[in-house]
């Protein structure tokens, strides 16, 4: 399979094309994508400017940031079911912070829709 492979609710989702092993790729249907933008609180703000300074880990952000992963995941799953696709391979995360001063983040998804056979 894949560095990150995984099948849920009959739906292939991975990071590389699958080389016929177990799962093979049928028919390429498109380029899909899914974005999900969170916004960061105050609260979530000023325990982070502590962690700063005393280390360890913004657990706010790090949970702030897995549900906006999975949103936009769950977008482009939506977006290769409307193609007809029941996997999409090639999916790369990219995680942008939109404007220093507004604390926004974007966390896209992208992959190509894919028919498994």
């Amino acid at each position: 399979m894949g560095w990150f492979s995984k099948t849920e609710e009959g739906f292939f989702l991975s990071t590389v094309i699958p080389n016929g092993e177990g799962a093979r790729v049928e028919r390429f249907l498109g380029v899909v994508n899914g974005v999900a933008i969170i916004g960061a609180n105050i609260f979530r703000d000023m325990f982070s400017s502590i962690r700063d300074v005393v280390g360890g880990r913004a657990g706010g952000y790090e949970r702030a940031l897995s549900g906006a992963r999975d949103a936009a995941l769950e977008d482009m799953i939506e977006s290769a079911r409307e193609l007809g696709a029941d996997g999409v391979v090639g999916i790369d995360f990219d995680y942008e912070v939109l404007g220093e001063a507004n604390g926004m983040m974007m966390v896209a998804v992208s992959g190509t829709a894919v028919k498994m056979g």
